[in-house]
């Protein structure tokens, strides 16, 4: 069972990338540490296609951290509102 795969670390270094990009408070960092985060997880899944490693449960948090980081780009892309109470 690939559950039963020793898991290199380094594999799961997306996550912690992730981490720090949902973390930055920093808007003029904000674009580069999404985009880090990014490659990291489409190395993670091409090294999951070529070696068949990773769990359908590391899968589902790759694809929900992908759709987080969607929407945190789609933000970061967006025109700042400098108006209060305006959304």
């Amino acid at each position: 069972m690939s559950g039963d795969r020793e898991v290199n670390p380094s594999s799961r270094d997306w996550e912690r990338l992730y981490t720090a990009a949902i973390l930055e408070t920093d808007r003029s960092k904000l674009k580069s540490r999404i985009d880090t985060a990014q490659a990291a997880i489409d190395r993670r899944l091409q090294e999951m296609d070529s070696d068949h490693g990773g769990t359908a449960a590391e899968r589902l948090e790759i694809e929900t951290a992908r759709t987080g980081l969607d929407v945190m780009r789609k933000r970061v892309t967006a025109p700042q509102n400098t108006s209060p109470g305006k959304e």
